[in-house]
């Protein structure tokens, strides 16, 4: 009974309401004593540690079970799936375009820079050459169109290993050209275009982005990369364009960059050249005596930009002495197809010197090729043997390598050794 004459109430077994232990492995006790035996501390924790390890894989079995095991172990969360087939890789595909102001005598020097460069695509602008054809420069392919040797012209080359993967050609004008190549699963359409001069009439200027609204307008969702000269200032703030202009660019917008500009957000592309900072030299793609612009300009999707992992200027390469070779890196997984060689071996005609020729003339006269009676066909027959038993063994033979085309016969190491001077004197030039 208390002082105030309650009754207590009865005590409650407080271990009832405890929930059942998981395990029926019983935990031992310490003894009681402050000092006890060292054995009996390493039994307490292995039995901690056994009691741990049976809880533990149950908790994993069962995660097992419900199929939550792989969302539980990942370090980071998963990312957002790329839309399309287009996926962020180790390869990288490297785009240029460049206003090279003739092509004429230059298409070897132009290849020998662009392997240089690893470029797999390049624009071109200003070829002046006639004809809507295809050629094949120094293992790139070239297709190019234009009406006149004065002005204009627009060309597209490719490289060895995607040439073959090109589906369709389209030469619209001596201002635009269009291919499609299928890189990685998806179909990349590639546009080299050549704006109107500055100095031309504003119905000229108008007449182009008709067409090139026409071209990009016909080509509804696969990605789009457009390289030109389009004779515009863009300015280097975006200043009411933030969509398209990434706000790194040079100089002072004028009429010609608002076209640009205006074309850009209709179809929903990004400048990706004023995407990145960088150094004035990496950014001028004109330089002359009296000015220095950005005329040149490299475009895409907005919703592929995040593909673009670099676009700028290389100021070193000096095929033309005004405008500059702009570059753009996509992060595209592509397939690399293996080179495939001819076994068939070919007489290395592009050795053929004068003293050469005295020399195969010789062996061609001690060996009787010119000598003989008979059918024409059984002279010609023997003749051709013997001028290729010669050439075999005076020129040599290649393993069967495809060599260059007709217009690179004159480019040997004499020539290479000029053009090196002249651009090792055009940088002094520069740089003075």
């Amino acid at each position: 009974m208390r002082p105030d004459g309650r009754r207590k109430s009865p005590k409650t077994n407080r271990s009832l309401h405890r929930p059942p232990p998981v395990l029926s492995i019983p935990l031992p006790s310490l003894p009681a004593q402050p000092i006890f035996r060292f054995c009996d501390l390493v039994f307490y924790i292995e039995t901690l540690l056994v009691r741990f390890y049976i809880r533990f894989n149950i908790f994993l079995v069962d995660l097992v079970a419900d199929g939550g095991l792989e969302s539980c172990l990942r370090l980071r969360p998963r990312k957002r799936e790329n839309r399309g087939k287009w996926v962020t890789g180790s390869h990288k595909l490297r785009v240029g375009s460049w206003n090279i102001g003739s092509l004429t005598g230059k298409s070897i020097e132009l290849v020998k820079i662009l392997k240089k460069r690893k470029i797999n695509i390049a624009c071109v602008q200003e070829t002046r050459w006639v004809g809507s054809k295809a050629r094949d420069v120094d293992g790139f392919k070239l297709w190019y169109s234009g009406d006149s040797r004065d002005r204009n012209g627009v060309g597209i080359l490719v490289d060895g290993d995607l040439r073959e993967q090109v589906v369709e050609v389209r030469r619209f004008n001596d201002r635009l050209i269009l291919i499609k190549i299928v890189v990685g699963g998806c179909t990349l359409s590639v546009i080299s275009a050549y704006a109107p001069q500055v100095g031309l009439g504003e119905e000229a200027k108008k007449l182009f982005y008709e067409d090139l609204d026409e071209v990009v307008r016909g080509i509804p969702i696969e990605k789009i990369v457009i390289g030109g000269d389009f004779n515009g200032h863009i300015g280097a703030t975006s200043n009411g364009f933030d969509d398209v202009h990434g706000g790194f660019g040079f100089g002072e917008r004028n009429g010609g960059g608002t076209s640009l500009l205006d074309f850009a957000k209709a179809f929903e592309l990004v400048i990706a050249n004023s995407c990145f900072p960088k150094k004035e030299n990496h950014m001028v793609t004109f330089r002359s005596s009296v000015a220095k612009t950005q005329i040149d300009y490299l475009l895409l999707r907005k919703g592929d930009r995040g593909l673009c992992k670099d676009c700028k200027v290389i100021p070193s390469e000096n095929l033309t002495t005004q405008h500059k070779l702009l570059v753009m890196d996509l992060a595209i997984k592509r397939d690399r197809r293996k080179k495939i060689v001819s076994d068939r071996p070919r007489i290395k005609w592009g050795g053929l010197t004068p003293d050469l020729s005295r020399e195969m003339g010789e062996k061609l006269s001690e060996m009787g090729a010119w000598s003989g009676s008979g059918e024409a066909d059984t002279m010609w027959n023997k003749a051709a043997s013997c001028i290729r038993e010669v050439a075999s063994k005076v020129l040599g033979v290649s393993r069967g390598k495809v060599g260059g085309h007709k217009g690179d016969w004159w480019w040997n190491e004499e020539v290479q050794g000029k053009v090196e001077a002249k651009k090792a004197a055009y940088t002094k030039l520069v740089e003075s």
